[in-house]
């Protein structure tokens, strides 16, 4: 994997998940789809949910936008197992398919990337 792009903050309340998208996205334009990692963690595995409301405190809503990682062929996609039990998220439904792997494991394919961008 050459790039690994790390979701660790929540979607709402700053523009830092946006952007992180936003650059997977465009960096899809330069590399081959199996040289891309999204990885969630800690907050970032709110960027996940479905059926969020952030126009309740008006902001834009960009979760969906996600699913373009379907349609870019982005399948290197992990969410860490305990973020998720944290927040009692364990079964909840994700806007993507994500493969639930340990925090361990999660850094071992971390560390096999050549470049990792923090979101």
């Amino acid at each position: 994997m050459k790039l690994a792009f790390v979701f660790k903050t929540a979607p709402h309340g700053n523009a830092i998940s946006r952007e992180g998208l936003d650059a997977v996205l465009a960096a899809s334009a330069f590399c081959e789809e199996d040289q891309i990692g999204v990885f969630f963690l800690d907050d970032g595995v709110f960027n996940l949910l479905t059926d969020q409301q952030p126009e309740l405190i008006l902001q834009k809503d960009f979760i969906h936008a996600f699913k373009l990682l379907d349609l870019y062929e982005i399948e290197q996609r992990f969410v860490c197992q305990q973020s998720l039990q944290q927040y009692g998220l364990d079964q909840a439904e994700f806007i993507i398919n994500c493969q639930k792997i340990d925090r361990t494991s999660l850094i071992e394919k971390l560390k096999s990337a050549e470049k990792i961008l923090t979101f």
